[in-house]
């Protein structure tokens, strides 16, 4: 007989992770800058989430609004955790439940955001009720 106050916790989004499909380090960040007003690289998440040089303040208000923290991660510096859970998608943003990780957005998820933070916030919510997900209290 399960027990239902257990399957609750375990869907419940303990925090979410957004991973940059883009490298941490000062020369990978720098690489990245050029690459991307070249054309030649592209993040829709860093997108979202940054300016040419910063955090966009509309990110910081939506990231503020959410129920769960918001972290944010490297290719290079993502937790072991999230990079098996991944195997390699990036950019992506998944959601930590007491049961695991469960992927809520892929690099075209992320990409029908358009750069914004208020679409991602909604693409988020859409995805965690798909994935049977409820906001931890």
């Amino acid at each position: 007989m399960s027990n239902p106050a257990h399957s609750v916790a375990e869907s419940q989004i303990i925090r979410l992770i957004g991973v940059y499909d883009a490298d941490g380090s000062l020369r990978g960040e720098l690489a990245y800058w050029v690459s991307a007003r070249l054309g030649r690289a592209h993040c829709s998440l860093c997108d979202i989430t940054h300016g040419l040089v910063r955090e966009r303040s509309g990110w910081k208000e939506c990231r503020a609004g959410l129920p769960v923290p918001f972290d944010t991660y490297h290719r290079d510096d993502q937790p072991d955790t999230i990079r098996t859970a991944l195997v390699g998608i990036a950019p992506a943003v998944v959601a930590e439940t007491a049961s695991g990780v469960v992927l809520l957005l892929g690099p075209d998820g992320l990409e029908a955001c358009a750069g914004s933070a208020e679409r991602l916030v909604s693409a988020i919510e859409t995805a965690a009720a798909a994935a049977g997900l409820e906001w931890s209290a």
